[in-house]
């Protein structure tokens, strides 16, 4: 039945009751009843809106029961409060869901209001940026990240483009910032670690920049004395100058031969297709030929030792470790000065294959350490041009290890010398016996330098 028709019923029903009452009793006894009953429907009223008070502050747990229209309107408004609970559920979980999501992100993400205070960050972002979520939450953005560019970036509204900037907190980071603006005037700071990048792009303009000085100097001194032979009398030739000039163009375009051979290997090195040869090497015996190898190139002006300590062979590849070992001797030949000890060791060294090369010579500063197998770094720029060195030697010894799965230990002293050791896996070892440590010394006996052993 329609509200209007309930209405019409009821005020037919209350003129009908009250036409009874008034000639059956009297007016003055049927005002009476009606006050009476108007006086208790208030009070029920106001008791049932007080149960429903209660039960919307939460001081009641189950729904107020009662009946008639009272009763209608509480189950309406149980079924609406469950509704709006359920919906709540959702919303939150989808929600949780979202930061949790957001906080795996490998990426910071800083969520900023229209005036750009912080609403919410994930972990990433706080490490990124230096900040709390729990306690900078409300902060304007510019109070945490205090750099010039930054707040440029921010005041101009082009965020098309990335800002590259240094974090100032911790300078050896670098990071992508962006904002990503959405919904209503708000904005996304996203955050990214491109300190490897940076590195990556820096490494190869300078690598650019050393290989066209070490092919520019070789190519001037050539291009130079070919002009001048070009130029000269034909009839009337200088021996002395044209021997000169031919020896230092041999010597130059050894030098570039040296240089493109070695980055021709540490292409094929670095090529992720090329797989190590599974082949046995006889370290032993490979390092007898290095020997002779380095007292030749030493010719006579140091005191080379050999020790070998095991007969241990490994599995790899020959050629590429022969490259290595004979770059760590070479390198210490050349920068030990006349009268200093070299000593190569084959050794095995807590179920470790190590192979070492010690030397007396003029030692490394430590801060020079950690990158000394970067290509074309040089300690002594100068003194490594006039040695012969490419500057690619230990970049070829850290791949040829690499893709043997050893590495390679650097300790060094200045004025004391220094000490680099390739340590080889179990697994690559092929062992029969442990020989009795002896040394072999073409020239004189002495015992070599000990420095103290370290991983860099």
């Amino acid at each position: 039945m329609s509200s209007f028709w309930e209405r019409f019923a009821t005020v037919i029903l209350l003129t009908v009751v009250t036409g009874i009452l008034l000639l059956a009793l009297g007016a003055t006894i049927t005002f009476a009843l009606y006050t009476a009953a108007l006086l208790l429907m208030v009070i029920h009223y106001r008791r049932q809106l007080a149960i429903l008070d209660k039960w919307l502050k939460g001081e009641k747990s189950s729904l107020p029961e009662s009946s008639g229209q009272w009763g209608d309107v509480f189950a309406r408004l149980a079924r609406l409060v469950r509704e709006q609970k359920h919906s709540h559920l959702q919303i939150t979980s989808a929600l949780e869901r979202l930061r949790r999501a957001t906080s795996a992100m490998p990426e910071g993400v800083v969520i900023m209001d229209e005036v750009d205070r912080i609403e919410w960050c994930n972990p990433v972002a706080e490490k990124h940026l230096g900040i709390n979520c729990s306690l900078d939450t409300g902060q304007h953005i510019t109070h945490l990240v205090r750099q010039t560019q930054f707040a440029q970036y921010l005041a101009a509204r082009n965020y098309s483009e990335p800002l590259v900037i240094k974090q100032s907190r911790q300078k050896e980071l670098t990071l992508s910032l962006q904002l990503v603006p959405y919904g209503d005037k708000q904005k996304l700071l996203l955050s990214r670690d491109v300190t490897r990048l940076e590195m990556i792009q820096t490494m190869r303009r300078d690598f650019i920049a050393n290989v066209s000085h070490e092919l520019r100097t070789p190519l001037t001194v050539i291009g130079g004395f070919l002009e001048t032979l070009s130029d000269a009398d034909e009839s009337h030739p200088d021996p002395k100058t044209r021997k000169w000039a031919l020896t230092l163009m041999t010597d130059q375009t050894k030098r570039m031969q040296r240089l493109v051979e070695d980055l021709l290997t540490l292409s094929r090195l670095e090529d992720t297709e090329n797989l190590v040869r599974e082949e046995t090497v006889d370290v032993p015996q490979m390092l007898r030929g290095l020997y002779d190898e380095a007292q030749s190139l030493s010719a006579g002006r140091h005191l080379v030792i050999l020790s070998l300590d095991t007969d241990a062979k490994l599995l790899g590849s020959a050629d590429e470790l022969r490259s290595a070992f004979s770059n760590l001797i070479s390198n210490a030949i050349r920068y030990t000065p006349e009268g200093g000890m070299i000593t190569l060791s084959w050794i095995i060294r807590n179920g470790q294959g190590v192979f070492s090369v010690q030397d007396s010579g003029i030692g490394i500063e430590p801060e020079h350490i950690p990158r000394l197998t970067e290509r074309f770094y040089r300690v002594d720029r100068g003194r490594s041009r006039e040695s012969g060195g490419t500057g690619l030697g230990l970049a070829i010894v850290k791949h040829v290890l690499t893709c043997h799965q050893a590495n390679l230990d650097i300790v060094s002293e200045q004025g004391k010398g220094s000490c680099f050791s390739a340590r080889f896996p179990a697994a690559r070892l092929i062992t029969d016996k442990i020989i009795e440590p002896a040394s072999q010394n073409m020239s004189e006996s002495k015992s070599p330098v000990r420095l103290p052993d370290a991983s860099v």
